[in-house]
């Protein structure tokens, strides 16, 4: 008896150790690598984000095809309560076979960015849009809202930006060409993110005049809309992929370079307001292959509890749908950020 007492205490050990290894494991981020959903596949959300409602995560992102970046499908949704366990939720916006319309099936939509507004308690989506068969020239943001997280998510309108409207900075005799040539028709919106601030005042970010210069413009109290006051970042510097978060009161952003798929060096920039001015910084990026972001492209920064989660895509062109993701935890430097490379790490509580 007390031989087999011994070893059913040992049996009940083994299996609980088994059990806290594989809730471990569960914990545990590993960029690069196959990231499978509640049904064992690969997370289908490229170029996306995060946001958090209530105790859940929607990570929202690009339905990629086998064979090509256009949008066969639209927008997919995922939810989490521990940011590495997600629920697939299937298509949140959709596009369509209507012909002619602005997010008909073969469009390019990329970047979907989605932010809860907590008047209307309406969720608002945006993304970078180019219109079917035209490559990259319409150049044009999308909004799109619904009334839960997961959607399904309404299209509402696509448009260029600020038309009419120069910047906070002042006379336009500064002002580069492609600002002056498309003051009429509104500025280029091309990669971009969404930015909610302490005061509640929500900014739609973006690559404009032909990839020159970034945007930052203010958005209407419904975030449906900007108010045309908006700021050039950066003018001339060839920056996409903008991903921002705040520190200590400092609003930092991390960007990539213009090259395409190909991966490039990371550039870095703080200001201590929104409207800047915004001041560059060496590559936050440290360890391998840190001189081209870890072989990614920057696309948000996450807050948690005190923390920041760097989050970038590792782009297959040629096999879209097995593109990666990478997300690592922002460390601090001398007050800077800075992003070390990590082959596996624990998520943040």
């Amino acid at each position: 008896m007390k031989k087999q007492f011994i070893l059913t205490v040992l049996a009940a050990l083994f299996a609980l150790s088994a059990s806290t290894q594989r809730t471990l494991a569960q914990k545990v981020i590993r960029s690069g690598e196959i990231w499978p959903d509640d049904q064992g596949v690969h997370i289908n959300a490229h170029g996306g984000g995060i946001m958090k409602y209530g105790d859940t995560y929607y990570w929202f992102g690009e339905h990629k095809s086998e064979h090509t970046s256009d949008a066969l499908v639209g927008v997919m949704c995922y939810s989490s309560k521990d940011l590495v366990n997600w629920k697939n939720h299937g298509v949140a916006l959709s596009v369509t076979d209507e012909h002619g319309h602005d997010i008909e099936r073969g469009c390019i939509l990329e970047r979907p960015k989605v932010i809860y507004n907590p008047v209307t308690k309406k969720f608002c989506m945006w993304f970078h849009l180019e219109l079917k068969g035209q490559g990259y020239s319409a150049a044009r943001y999308g909004v799109a809202v619904a009334d839960r997280p997961e959607g399904p998510y309404k299209f509402l309108y696509s448009s260029r930006a600020n038309a009419g409207t120069w910047p906070v900075e002042g006379s336009p005799m500064n002002f580069d060409e492609y600002l002056k040539r498309d003051f009429g028709t509104g500025q280029m919106a091309r990669d971009m993110t969404l930015y909610v601030d302490d005061d509640g005042k929500a900014y739609h970010i973006f690559s404009s005049e032909e990839n020159f210069t970034l945007h930052i413009a203010e958005l209407t109290g419904d975030y449906l809309h900007h108010t045309g006051r908006y700021t050039r970042m950066a003018p001339g510097g060839q920056n996409e992929a903008p991903a921002i978060f705040k520190h200590d009161g400092t609003y930092w952003m991390i960007t990539s370079g213009c090259t395409g798929w190909a991966p490039n060096e990371a550039r870095m920039f703080s200001a201590p307001s929104i409207w800047g001015p915004w001041t560059q910084h060496p590559n936050p990026c440290r360890g391998p292959l840190a001189e081209k972001t870890f072989n990614g492209q920057s696309t948000f920064i996450l807050p948690v509890n005190g923390h920041y989660i760097f989050m970038a895509d590792i782009w297959r062109p040629n096999h879209p749908i097995d593109a990666r993701y990478i997300w690592l935890p922002i460390d601090f430097e001398d007050g800077k950020p800075v992003v070390y490379w990590r082959d596996e790490w624990n998520v943040f509580k």
